[in-house]
C-alpha cells in the first residue's frame, strides 16, 4: 500500500545540507499497525509527513496504492490526502472557533460532500467515539482526552485508508492516553492502516511492527509484518 523507493529528504540550514531522510526503502501493507520510534532528530516525523503528503521528497519515489504520488501537483496531492489519509497530532490542531461537530465536518466540506450527507456522517462519527453530548462544545470546553477524540473523529470521518498519528498521547494523562490508544487500535482492527510516531516505548511496543530510526535511516524493522515482507 505504501512504498518508498530510495527516498531522500534534505533541508538547507545556512550553508549546511541536513539529510533528514537518507535513502529510505520501506513497504507498508494495507491493514498494518506499525510504530515509528527513534531519538529526536532521527527523521521519524519527517517520514510521517512524507507519507501523509504534507511534504515532498528531495529524491526517490513514493507509491501509494500503486500510484506514484511523488510528481502529483499540490492540488492533486491535497485531493489524495483528503480522500485517503487521516492525521492525529499531539497538539490536536482543532480550530478554536468551531465546535466539535464543526471541526469534524471540516474535511467533508473540503471534499464537497452535500450538507445533509455530511451532517449525518459527522453525527455517526461523533456517536462512535462517545462524543454526541460534546458535539456543540468548542475545544476550550473539552478535556485533553475529548479533544483528541474529536481529532480522531475528524481524521476518520472521511473513511481514510491510512491513519497517521504523531505522538497521539503526548499531551494526555495516562488514563486518557490509554483510551486514545484503544480507539486507534480498534480502528486498525477494522482495517485502517495505522502508523504511530512515538517516544513512548510502551506505546511503541504495542504495535505489531516496530520501525526504529536513527540519523535519517531505518536502523531496525521488527515484527511479524516486517518478517513477512522480508520473505517476499
Amino acid at each position: 500500500m505504501i512504498e518508498f523507493r530510495e527516498v531522500n529528504r534534505d533541508f538547507q540550514v545556512g550553508d549546511q545540507v541536513v539529510h533528514a531522510l537518507d535513502t529510505i526503502n520501506l513497504n507498508i501493507a494495507a491493514g498494518e499497525y506499525a510504530s515509528i520510534m527513534g531519538p529526536s532528530g532521527s527523521g521519524k516525523s519527517t517520514l510521517l509527513n512524507l507519507i501523509g503528503l504534507l511534504d515532498r521528497a528531495t529524491a526517490g519515489h513514493y507509491l501509494l496504492n500503486g500510484e506514484d504520488v511523488t510528481t502529483l501537483s499540490d492540488t492533486q496531492q491535497a485531493q489524495t490526502r483528503n480522500q485517503q489519509i487521516g492525521f492525529v497530532f499531539q497538539a490536536f490542531h482543532l480550530v478554536p472557533r468551531l465546535t466539535a461537530a464543526g471541526n469534524v465536518e471540516l474535511p467533508l466540506i473540503l471534499a464537497g460532500m452535500p450538507v445533509e450527507e455530511r451532517r449525518e456522517r459527522v453525527a455517526q462519527t461523533l456517536e462512535a467515539l462517545n462524543l454526541t453530548d460534546r458535539a456543540h462544545h468548542k475545544p476550550e470546553q473539552l478535556s485533553g482526552g475529548q479533544r483528541q477524540r474529536v481529532a480522531i473523529a475528524r481524521a476518520t470521518v472521511t473513511e481514510p485508508k491510512v491513519l497517521l498519528a504523531d505522538e497521539p498521547t503526548g499531551n494526555l494523562d495516562h488514563r486518557s492516553g490509554r483510551d486514545v490508544v484503544e480507539i486507534l487500535e480498534g480502528l486498525n482492527r477494522r482495517g485502517i492502516t495505522l502508523l504511530v510516531v512515538t517516544h513512548d516505548a510502551e506505546l511503541g511496543e504495542r504495535a505489531r511492527r516496530r520501525i526504529l530510526m536513527r540519523d535519517g535511516r531505518i536502523e531496525s524493522d521488527t515484527g511479524p509484518d516486517s518478517e513477512r515482507h522480508a520473505q517476499q
